[in-house]
């Protein structure tokens, strides 16, 4: 499959299907508008022979030693290297995000590659002599099953990335259904595994919106389901899924605070929030969408923003003079510019209007900042998902804290570690590292009594 193709196509076992389905959605290149695809969503049959595929690969995949199912995640990560201004080119067209954003995302998938090449060291288990008298213990992994990730279009090479390489490493059969606004890096990433040697069936994409979604989390093939998204969502996915017998993982959303003490460095300080609240158009759960001024800090803090921020320079993300990109679909600006003027009109100071900025064509919304905005406001309470900044103001680190707090939402902030807690995360167990072991895998105890 290639970005000159018409029609964006399934994974089913070994083959590349064109659904048959009448609902179809054009897939536009965000820093233009025009039209690079077509996406037919996957019917339900199709879906389900997806399942299918997986179910019949698992026994012989699972059976596979880790040693030999680690060779295809050195061959995968041999291909991603070779072609990461391939990839990196792919993630700009469908995703709009300048190309050094997409070549760090994909630099950060290979990176959970390179975890996954570890299998026969992260996948071993244990063993206890003698746990009672004559009696031996030992406890080894086992795969779950075949296995669905649910991923956003903000990362549509990185998010997929946390789940694939550590599911597929140990030993699950997986299906991949990419967001239907970024499914061509999705179809990459099933070619690359392929000509990396994973057998048909072991990995295989789906298209579609909320009835896809559906038909994964009830399926009573499906033994786990990894979802990345709004908080919303993830609720619903952790919910639904849970209800009907699966493990899941669900990454939600963020309202990420970042405290400036009076004492801190502005010059050093500023272009991090600049790049953490405008970066990615601020479409990442990541994203500083807040920025708390503690004591004397908050006037000169917001001058230095806003010269910064209006010093960004807007356009399509191939072009590399591009400093921030544009939103991900019109619908999309719209729903931020309602928020822009709701919180006008509550008595918010806008103060960087990026309204109307950037290039005629595609969906540019320019770096927008609040100042005074206050808990009351939605523009503070919502993850929105945009290059909006809002500005508060504390006396103190305990005003502050307690202004962070309240966040319903809990993923990070600049004196927290990013993990997830609150609203932002469903599930016990995250999405890489050795929480992905134990989350694609189960342990069995084996229990030994010597006469």
């Amino acid at each position: 499959m290639t970005t000159t193709s018409t029609d964006v196509p399934t994974l089913i076992g070994a083959e590349w299907e064109t659904p048959v389905s009448a609902t179809v959605d054009e897939i536009p290149d965000p820093g233009t508008g025009q039209t690079i695809a077509r996406l037919p969503y996957s019917t339900m049959d199709e879906i389900d022979r997806a399942i299918a595929a997986a179910r019949a690969a698992l026994p012989e995949w699972s059976d596979t030693p880790a040693p030999q199912r680690a060779q295809v995640m050195f061959r995968l990560k041999a291909l991603m290297e070779e072609r990461l201004e391939d990839l990196a080119q792919l993630v700009t067209l469908e995703n709009g995000k300048t190309l050094a954003e997409s070549r760090g995302e994909v630099r950060r998938g290979i990176e959970v590659v390179d975890f996954a090449c570890s299998a026969p060291t992260i996948l071993m288990g244990s063993s206890l002599d003698q746990i009672a008298p004559g009696i031996d213990e030992e406890i080894g992994r086992f795969p779950v099953g075949v296995v669905a990730g649910i991923t956003p279009f903000n990362f549509p090479v990185m998010v997929p990335m946390w789940m694939i390489p550590m599911a597929l490493v140990c030993g699950n059969a997986f299906v991949l259904k990419p967001s239907q606004r970024t499914p061509l890096s999705g179809v990459r990433l099933g070619e690359l595994l392929l000509e990396a040697g994973l057998p048909p069936g072991v990995f295989n994409v789906v298209h579609g919106a909320n009835d896809a979604v559906n038909k994964l989390l009830a399926h009573p093939d499906i033994a786990a389901v990894s979802f990345v998204g709004s908080a919303g969502v993830a609720r619903y996915i952790y919910e639904t899924a849970a209800a009907h017998g699966k493990r899941v993982q669900a990454l939600g959303g963020a309202k990420n605070h970042m405290l400036i003490m009076d004492d801190a460095d502005l010059e050093q300080s500023i272009p991090a929030l600049i790049a953490s609240a405008f970066g990615s158009a601020g479409q990442r759960c990541l994203a500083g969408s807040v920025a708390l001024g503690v004591g004397s800090v908050g006037d000169e803090m917001v001058r230095r923003l806003v010269d910064q921020a209006e010093a960004l320079h807007l356009g399509p993300g191939r072009d590399p003079e591009t400093d921030m990109g544009p939103v991900i679909r019109d619908e999309r600006r719209t729903e931020l510019l309602a928020y822009i003027d709701e919180a006008a009109g509550q008595g918010a100071r806008l103060v960087t209007d990026g309204r109307g900025a950037g290039p005629a064509d595609g969906f540019f919304l320019g770096p927008t900042i609040f100042d005074n905005v206050t808990p009351d406001m939605r523009i503070w309470r919502d993850e929105l998902f945009g290059p909006v900044l809002s500005v508060m103001r504390a006396s103190d680190i305990d005003e502050a804290l307690t202004l962070l707090n309240a966040s319903t939402y809990g993923n990070m902030a600049s004196i927290f570690p990013f993990g997830g807690w609150n609203q932002s995360f469903y599930g016990d167990l995250h999405a890489t590292g050795m929480d992905s072991v134990h989350f694609y895998t189960s342990t069995k105890v084996t229990v030994s009594r010597w006469f």
